[in-house]
């Protein structure tokens, strides 16, 4: 028990990691997983119009892409263009590493939000496209002011569980290199437990990611609760309240 202790939960290594875990790691990681999902919700909405396009030209690269991201593993895609494409003589961020694992994982989480966008977009009554079309609206004006909108607000929950997703994803970019002061946790974490042969940095950078992760849970399924038009407020109107008789009260005579 003591070793294990030891390992795991060692006061001193605790206290060494947590200051440059909160002030670097955290701080870089949620630079790299904030600017990834910034680029793949911009990147995810077009390839959803694609996916939903009538044109099959259109539809097809779209599905490619898709598949492609969502069925390759996460650490072979950063891989691929952190360090491949550098490799390649394809260099838009030059040597810095930070730029090629925003692109990683944007690329990643584009993928997925394409789907989640799609799915959305479909689960809106087509009469509502309609409706706007007679109105004069063109089909990018439709979709843009009618549809889109009512998508994006059908798919909250997945879209913010994809957040979380993208956070945890963060940590692969270690294969990178990060230079001093871009490290984001995890990379200060093995770089600590590399140096000392103990787990207690490990236990702070998961204790870090846990602080990231768990309120965005609670968020999504309290999100998720309030969309299906549950919640406290609806439990109370439908109830029967306790006090009530449950039979009619008999006469007195």
């Amino acid at each position: 028990m003591h070793l294990f202790l030891h390992t795991f939960f060692n006061p001193d290594e605790l206290l060494k990691a947590f200051p440059v875990l909160l002030t670097e790691g955290l701080r870089n990681t949620l630079l790299i997983a904030g600017l990834a999902i910034v680029f793949g919700v911009v990147l995810g909405v077009l390839l959803a119009m694609l996916l939903l396009s009538p044109r099959r030209w259109a539809r097809l690269p779209a599905r490619i892409y898709v598949d492609v991201f969502r069925g390759l593993p996460a650490i072979v895609t950063v891989s691929l263009v952190g360090l491949g494409l550098p490799s390649a003589g394809i260099r838009p961020f030059g040597r810095d590493p930070l730029g090629y694992a925003v692109l990683a994982i944007g690329l990643i989480s584009a993928a997925y939000l394409a789907e989640i966008f799609r799915s959305g977009i479909q689960a809106v009554p087509a009469g509502q496209l309609s409706a706007a079309r007679s109105l004069g609206m063109s089909y990018p004006t439709a979709m843009r002011v009618i549809v889109v909108p009512q998508g994006v607000r059908n798919v909250l929950p997945a879209l913010a569980g994809q957040f979380i997703i993208d956070i945890k994803e963060s940590a692969l970019v270690y294969l990178l290199g990060l230079g001093l002061g871009q490290r984001e946790l995890y990379f200060i974490a093995q770089e600590r437990q590399a140096a000392t042969y103990n787990s207690s940095a490990l236990v702070a950078a998961g204790a870090c990611y846990l602080l990231l992760t768990v309120p965005l849970t609670f968020l999504v399924n309290r999100l998720d609760l309030r969309l299906r038009g549950g919640g406290r407020k609806q439990n109370r109107a439908t109830a029967v309240p306790s006090s009530a008789p449950s039979t009619p009260p008999a006469l007195e005579v």
